[in-house]
C-alpha cells in the first residue's frame, strides 16, 4: 500500500509538472503557431490551418532583421562585458572593505536599477547629442550600465561575502600576489554566481526598449525597437511580428541552455544575498 501511494504521488507530481510546463511554454508555442499562419487565416482559424513560411521569408530575407539582431548582440553583449570588467572589482570592494557610507553607496548603485528609464532618458538624450554619441554602439552600451551593472554587483557581492577571507590570507602566506589570488582563487569560486548574474544582465539588456528607442536611430537599432516596424500604420502583420519576436527570444534561451549547470548553481546557492 505504501509503494502504491508513493507511485500515485509521483504520477500526480509529474502530471502537475507537465501541466505547469505546458502553461509556461504556451506563449512561445502560440507565437510559433502565429508565425506559420497567413494573414488571411490569422483570425479565422485557431489550430487547423495551412502552414506557410512566407512570414519567415519576409522577415529574414526581405528586411534588415538580421542586422537588427546583430545590433542587439553587440549592444547587449558589450554592456555585459563592461559590467563584468567594472562590476566584479566593485563587488569585491563592497564585500571586503569597510569604508564610510559603504551600504549607502551599495544601495545607491542598486537604486539605479529601480529608477524608471523614462526618468533619465530625456536628459541623457540632450547630453548624448552634445557629446556626439547619440545613435552609436558606444552610447547604448554606456547607458545599458544602468540596467546590467547594479544587478551584477549585488549578485556577485553576495558570493564574495560567502567566501572566507582566510582563503586569501592563506594564499598571501604562500606568496601569491593580490592579482593572482583574485583571478586564480576567487574568480573560480564565484563562477556560478558570475555566470548567472551575467546571463540575467544580458537578458535585461536584450529586452530593453526605452533607451534604444530614444537614444538609438537609423545607425543602431536593437531588435526590441525594430520589431515595431512590423506594425504598420493601417494594418498589423501579426505573423511577421510573431516571427520577429520568436527569433529574438532564441539568443537568451540558447545561452541559458549552454550554461544551465552554472545558472542553476548560481541561482540556488544564495546568490542574491547582500
Amino acid at each position: 500500500m505504501n509503494t502504491a501511494s508513493k507511485r500515485l504521488g509521483r504520477i500526480v507530481q509529474n502530471g502537475l509538472l507537465i501541466i505547469y510546463a505546458m502553461f509556461a511554454l504556451f506563449p512561445l508555442i502560440w507565437m510559433l503557431i502565429l508565425s506559420i499562419k497567413s494573414d488571411a487565416e490569422m483570425y479565422t482559424t485557431t489550430f487547423i490551418f495551412s502552414p506557410t513560411l512566407d512570414n519567415y521569408k519576409a522577415v529574414l530575407l526581405e528586411s534588415d532583421y538580421l542586422q537588427y539582431m546583430l545590433d542587439s548582440l553587440i549592444v547587449a553583449g558589450g554592456a555585459v562585458i563592461v559590467s563584468v570588467v567594472a562590476g566584479v572589482p566593485a563587488a569585491y570592494a563592497l564585500a571586503r572593505y569597510n569604508f564610510k557610507k559603504k551600504e549607502d553607496i551599495a544601495f545607491q548603485i542598486l537604486s539605479f536599477k529601480f529608477a524608471p528609464e523614462i526618468l533619465v532618458v530625456l536628459p541623457l538624450f540632450m547630453i548624448y547629442q552634445m557629446l556626439g554619441i547619440y545613435d552609436s554602439y558606444f552610447g547604448l552600451i554606456w547607458v545599458y550600465q544602468l540596467i546590467s551593472m547594479p544587478l551584477l554587483i549585488w549578485v556577485v557581492r553576495g558570493y564574495f561575502e560567502d567566501i572566507s577571507v582566510e582563503i586569501e590570507y592563506a594564499a598571501q602566506v604562500d606568496g601569491y600576489s593580490w592579482y593572482q589570488i583574485f583571478f586564480k582563487n576567487l574568480i573560480p569560486l564565484i563562477k556560478p554566481g558570475l555566470v548567472s548574474a551575467a546571463l540575467l544582465a544580458f537578458i535585461f539588456a536584450w529586452n530593453c526598449f526605452t533607451f534604444p528607442l530614444m537614444l538609438g536611430g537609423t545607425n543602431v537599432q536593437p531588435i526590441t525597437v525594430a520589431i515595431t516596424k512590423f506594425l504598420g500604420t493601417d494594418s498589423a502583420h501579426y505573423g511577421q511580428l510573431a516571427v520577429a519576436a520568436t527569433i529574438s527570444a532564441l539568443p537568451a534561451i540558447i545561452f541559458a541552455l549552454c550554461i544551465q549547470k552554472h545558472l542553476v548553481r548560481g541561482l540556488s546557492f544564495g546568490a542574491v544575498k547582500g
